[in-house]
């Protein structure tokens, strides 16, 4: 496998990790918030995991079809309990997911896998959504008060 594969693939297994780290995120903030939001808040996270979810089913086997082994290790999210601080958390998860994902797709058509590409607009499609509705929960002068 030359060293460009092999670079995609270990940076495909750290996205697979922070989308483990991502369902484990959202899980937890649905579990631990409280108060006034609680009622529009944790449905919305429970939401956003079955995304996280898809995106490391997609993650996992394309790794293993690219020659590599899929990690079963989860990046750790931060474990605060203040609505504000979850919003915080999710949104800095977020804008570095999309990050990654951009260095991702430059890989990916580096080695023209026309596929992943798609794919991987496709996923920053989501995690741009994702990170654009936390901002519009953080504007919330009641929240960021």
């Amino acid at each position: 496998m030359d060293k460009q594969m092999e670079e995609l693939i270990e940076g495909l297994n750290e996205d697979l990790s922070g989308e483990y780290g991502a369902a484990i995120q959202y899980t937890y903030s649905a579990a631990v918030v409280s108060g006034l939001y609680r009622s529009a808040l944790k449905p919305f996270f429970e939401d956003e995991v079955s995304d996280e979810l898809g995106h490391a089913l997609y993650l996992s086997e394309k790794i293993k079809s690219l020659g590599g082994t899929p990690t079963t290790t989860a990046a750790q999210p931060p474990q605060v309990t203040e609505v504000k601080d979850l919003l915080e958390e999710v949104m800095k998860a977020e804008k570095a997911t999309i990050e990654r994902y951009e260095k991702r797709k430059q890989q990916a058509e580096a080695l023209k896998l026309t596929e992943l590409v798609v794919k991987l607009e496709d996923i920053i499609a989501d995690e741009t959504h994702h990170k654009e509705e936390m901002q519009r929960l953080l504007d919330d002068p009641r929240i960021s008060g």
